[in-house]
């Protein structure tokens, strides 16, 4: 039997390696729907109009385009492929993640590990369309006006509290900026924004990739919703999950340059994983908030997810560490995760009931518990870029 459930919808899947002692096994791994292959000769014929889902064993690794796939993947977005390497350097990560492979994983690799990724992967190609094709005269560098500043939040544990975070900081940024602030849902596929800010947007950021030839900054405003309250602007995340293949690491790009040559700031929300589109936001970024919760499973995360970045040659002091619930008594110091991390916390928010229930009234806990210590600690966390009018601060020392 097949390792992957029977109810989850599933592309054909194929492993392509050419040891045969290596392919055996994996194709073991993976159950009996897997077809294993020697090379990548004649499978795009094979699988002509279906979506598809490549696994690349450790030999293709070590062959300029990985033994093709690199050539089949940039001209069919509707296949999906998980590369696994004996070395997982920083020039075979990057070539690999830019090229669209989905996922990396390090040789010899758990069942369990594999599967997972593979259950990922497969899930994200159902209903996949190609993607538009990006107009060669604009690129993303050449757009006028790059001055407003880029804050990615992200976080390499899902449920850390990155969404609250983002939320409420674009809220406070948008009070106190004189230009326009805006908030993207780059949570693809699971994206929250709209809903924990009551919205009911006409838009998303579909059509700002499916109008992608025609994309300017009028246009584009003109897809963003208004939270009345605090004026904050927001692009949201795909209605449907089956729509985020079609939004890429150029467009993500080239929408983010365009929102940066009109908005004094723009904070970005993010999926708890790496992949080309979240690479490319944490390059394009002045500064990235990567958000930790106070246990075990979060900070083994984030430690690895710090490893990553420095692998990936991104510039440290770009990076602040944000511990969410703090506070908790959960038998974890700040100063262990710290020392465990090797990076000083640049702020501490507080566990605090209101959080969960200004969620559930699509109110942010700075409008909707201004006076609550994790209100506090938000609105300091904001002044990192920039201060609130002095008649607004409410006696932090």
């Amino acid at each position: 039997m097949s390792n992957l459930p029977a109810s989850e919808p599933s592309a054909p899947l194929v492993v392509v390696e050419p040891d045969p002692a290596v392919r055996s096994r994996l194709a073991m791994q993976l159950g009996e729907r897997a077809v294993a292959l020697e090379v990548l000769d004649g499978v795009e014929e094979r699988y002509a109009g279906s979506p598809l889902l490549l696994v690349l064993g450790p030999s293709c690794a070590r062959i300029p385009g990985m033994a093709g796939a690199e050539a089949l993947l940039g001209r069919r977005p509707d296949v999906g492929a998980i590369l696994i390497a004996d070395d997982l350097s920083t020039d075979l990560f990057q070539r690999a993640i830019r090229s669209g492979v989905r996922d990396v994983l390090g040789a010899p690799v758990d069942t369990g590990q594999l599967n997972e990724a593979v259950r990922r992967v497969s899930s994200s190609l159902v209903g996949v369309a190609p993607r538009p094709s990006s107009p060669a005269t604009i690129h993303a560098d050449d757009e006028p006006g790059a001055g407003g500043q880029v804050i990615t939040v992200f976080s390499t544990k899902g449920g850390a509290g990155k969404s609250m975070l983002a939320t409420n900081l674009g809220v406070l940024l948008a009070q106190r900026s004189e230009g326009p602030v805006c908030l993207v849902d780059a949570d693809l596929q699971f994206g929250d924004i709209a809903v924990m800010l009551k919205l009911a947007p006409q838009h998303t950021i579909v059509d700002a990739v499916g109008s992608y030839d025609r994309l300017d900054v009028g246009f584009l405003e003109s897809l963003l919703a208004t939270h009345q309250p605090s004026g904050l602007k927001v692009l949201p995340a795909p209605l449907e999950p089956a729509f985020a293949d079609q939004v890429g690491a150029d467009q993500m790009s080239h929408i983010i340059a365009l929102l940066r040559s009109f908005c004094s700031f723009v904070v970005v929300d993010t999926p708890a994983y790496f992949n080309d589109v979240v690479l490319s936001l944490i390059e394009d970024s002045d500064d990235v908030l990567l958000v930790a919760g106070m246990d075990i499973p979060n900070i083994k995360n984030v430690k690895i997810g710090l490893q990553t970045l420095r692998l990936l040659n991104t510039p440290m002091q770009k990076i602040h560490l944000i511990l969410n619930r703090a506070n908790s008594k959960v038998k974890l110091e700040v100063s262990e995760v710290e020392r465990t991390l090797q990076v000083k916390a640049d702020a501490l928010i507080p566990s605090d009931i209101v959080v969960p229930q200004s969620v559930n009234k699509g109110t942010p806990v700075v409008l909707d518990a201004p006076r609550s210590a994790i209100a506090k600690s938000l609105e300091q966390l904001a002044d990192r870029f920039i201060e609130a009018p002095a008649g607004k601060r409410r006696g932090r020392r």
